[in-house]
């Protein structure tokens, strides 16, 4: 069972690592309204970072978003650096959980999570970054099982929609469900919207070196995941979805990667039938698709050299046609705009046997919330916390890294989700 208390020597049941960037001071805000539910105000917090000035600049920024003038005294600063691995163990110790907001991860990442293994404290992160997430999974969960912490990556918009609306839907199917597919849409208000430029590096990076991953995958020597009942037609790299009534693409983040993690967790641990997965995105019409072929051809042609990538890191905006940005989104623009996950699930009743015959039962779910980036990420990573700090009896019996549908399966974060605006339904 995870160690969740504080002591005197560990004062702190969350402390949230680089607070003062882009995504990092929508944590900070939402912590603060979070634990302000708690009536007996028993959580306690901190902020960490680089710079005091900069982390006691965020605190007053917050408090004067959330109207709570104490908030700039109530919470503790530590400083702490990447670079400095002895600060960094000092932060952890310090701490039950660190909320780890320091990207790109692949390059800051590491550093984290082996000072929070080594000194007990448990690492969320919302790493959108299959290279670290599976590389912290090979080298460090071993380590993690041993000292009893939880290492638990892709805990923002990528991937606990995805990951845990797929935990959802098979816990919501009558019988057994074998295949799904989720469409993502997202909607801007009419001040349009924009994704920090941090997300943009990340995907430049992680296309850059697509091969190493495959050769970090070859290490695992997993064995194929069996596919149950009908196999799973993937589409094809653009499509007209009638489920979405709009052109789609698959999805490029790491969605599928995780789920597909979590998938082989559940059926080697647990012994349940593994769901195939499809992850799409949708790109709107005949217009947004000649823009977004054309921005891509030029994407993935400087990618491939550095002269190239350099280009793309320095110029965001000219690139991806304003989508993203180094200044991210305003906070009009976050109030204005929203997704969705629509899911369309298979499988067989309970009467049914899934070797026999096709599917004789669909399903379809939804996921919907506020905007992704920097309103749903930041809610999803603090109920993921609370929920590590609420129900350890419920987590995996053994520390390790994990992917949110592994760690939080048999929790109740879903709920959790939907009173704090991320909703889960059935249609």
């Amino acid at each position: 069972m995870a160690r969740v208390e504080t002591s005197s020597d560990r004062p702190y049941h969350l402390v949230i690592f680089g607070a003062s960037g882009f995504t990092g001071q929508f944590v900070v805000e939402e912590v603060a309204r979070t634990v302000s539910e708690d009536p007996k105000g028993n959580t306690k917090w901190a902020v960490a970072g680089r710079s005091r000035q900069k982390l006691e600049k965020v605190l007053e920024q917050a408090a004067g978003v959330l109207n709570k003038p104490n908030l700039r005294t109530q919470v503790d600063i530590i400083v702490a650096d990447v670079a400095e691995p002895d600060s960094l163990a000092a932060m952890c110790k310090q701490a039950v959980i660190v909320l780890n907001c320091v990207g790109p991860y692949r390059f800051f990442g590491e550093p984290v999570v082996k000072a929070c293994v080594e000194n007990g404290a448990h690492h969320i992160d919302i790493s959108g970054e299959p290279q670290f997430l599976e590389s912290m999974q090979l080298n460090y969960n071993s380590q993690a099982a041993e000292k009893g912490v939880y290492i638990i990556g892709s805990c923002g918009f990528d991937s606990i929609p995805a990951d845990m609306g797929v935990i959802y839907t098979r816990d919501q199917f009558k019988g057994t469900l074998t295949a799904l597919e989720s469409f993502l849409t997202v909607s801007f208000g009419p001040d349009g919207g924009h994704i920090h430029d941090g997300t943009w590096q990340s995907a430049i990076y992680g296309l850059a070196d697509r091969s190493n991953l495959r050769g970090l995958r070859k290490k695992f020597n997993h064995k194929p995941l069996p596919s149950v009942g009908s196999k799973l037609k993937h589409r094809g790299a653009l499509f007209y979805s009638n489920e979405i009534q709009q052109y789609a693409i698959p999805f490029m983040g790491s969605d599928p990667a995780v789920v597909k993690r979590t998938q082989r967790f559940l059926a080697e641990e647990h012994r349940a039938t593994p769901v195939q997965y499809g992850a799409y995105a949708g790109v709107g019409g005949v217009g947004n698709l000649i823009k977004m072929m054309f921005a891509a051809m030029i994407f993935w042609f400087l990618v491939k050299f550095s002269f190239g990538r350099n280009l793309l890191i320095k110029y965001p905006e000219f690139f991806s046609y304003g989508f993203f940005s180094k200044a991210g989104p305003t906070r009009k623009q976050m109030e204005g705009s929203s997704f969705q996950f629509s899911f369309y699930g298979q499988g067989y009743t309970e009467d049914q046997d899934p070797s026999q015959g096709k599917p004789n039962a669909k399903i379809r779910t939804l996921v919907q919330g506020p905007e992704c980036g920097y309103v749903a990420t930041p809610i999803a990573m603090v109920q993921a916390a609370l929920t590590i700090l609420y129900e350890p009896a419920a987590l995996p019996k053994r520390g390790g890294v994990y992917t949110p549908g592994a760690a939080f399966a048999k929790t109740t974060l879903v709920d959790r989700l939907n009173k704090h605006g991320i909703r889960f339904s059935v249609i």
